[in-house]
């Protein structure tokens, strides 16, 4: 491994070639935080897309990917002016380090937690006395619903207000169940009340993921991943039969989505 110094090096070549690309580089001139978001996006599903796969080296390309993004955003913020609130990567970092530091006392202070459960909850009561109003002010506006939801019962069991056992998120599943199905039941269904029905329905079930330990967007994305490499198997085995999937029933495509299973399984 590399030592603390070439780590620093390492970042200074980093900030140099940052330097050179933005006075040198016409694309890289042209870049704005606006027009970079939707690459780091991009970037972070990238990595998402790796470590599912549990790819090291992707890993490694990946996180020097966003690293550059993490840069460039730097370097754009040091070409505002004081008053347009100019910053630098200096000043990035230390911020950061900073909040590190603030937002953990049981390791800089004389604050004890001894347990994940303890510092999650004082992280939460930290923010608020920072000034925060809510637990939930710092959940992004625009991450999936799937992982939104999940971040929102997080945060909110930060500070208590969380269900006692696995049994009763259950029962509120079971719940939120009866009550989807007695709204599509109905002699006119309501298209919103089926929406927001299937809506609770997920968000318990969501809830019910954390009680077992389970990412629900990563088992999620596990199985479409499943679903998908088992689907590819069928329309390969269907073209090498000679046929077309448009011409065949659900029954005769049936028997080659078991036999993509056993095959994939295996």
């Amino acid at each position: 491994m590399n030592t603390r110094a070439q780590h620093l090096e390492a970042f200074g070549r980093l900030l140099d070639i940052m330097d050179d690309l933005r006075e040198k580089c016409p694309w890289d001139r042209k870049q704005t935080f606006e027009s970079l978001r939707h690459l780091t996006i991009e970037e972070t599903y990238e990595l998402a897309d790796a470590i599912l796969d549990n790819d090291v080296e992707e890993i490694k390309k990946e996180t020097g990917d966003l690293l550059l993004h993490m840069v460039f955003y730097a370097k754009l913020g040091s070409e505002l002016s004081p008053e347009e609130g100019g910053y630098d990567i200096a000043d990035a970092l230390h911020a950061i380090c900073d909040k590190l530091v603030e937002r953990h006392p049981h390791i800089y202070g004389d604050v004890k937690a001894d347990d994940e459960e303890t510092v999650k909850a004082n992280w939460e009561k930290l923010k608020l006395k920072e000034g925060k109003k809510s637990v939930l002010e710092g959940v992004p506006r625009s991450l999936p619903s799937l992982v939104k939801a999940y971040r929102v019962q997080d945060k909110v069991r930060g500070v208590g207000f969380d269900w006692d056992n696995a049994g009763q998120v259950w029962d509120k599943v079971q719940e939120e169940l009866g009550e989807l199905r007695e709204e599509l039941d109905a002699a006119q269904p309501d298209e919103g009340r089926v929406a927001d029905e299937f809506g609770d329905v997920m968000f318990a079930l969501i809830n019910y993921a954390r009680f077992v330990e389970v990412n629900p967007d990563e088992a999620l994305e596990r199985t479409t991943r499943r679903f998908m490499g088992r689907f590819q198997h069928l329309e390969e085995a269907v073209r090498a039969d000679g046929k077309d999937l448009a011409d065949m029933s659900l029954a005769e495509m049936d028997v080659y989505w078991e036999r993509a299973k056993v095959a994939l399984r295996s």
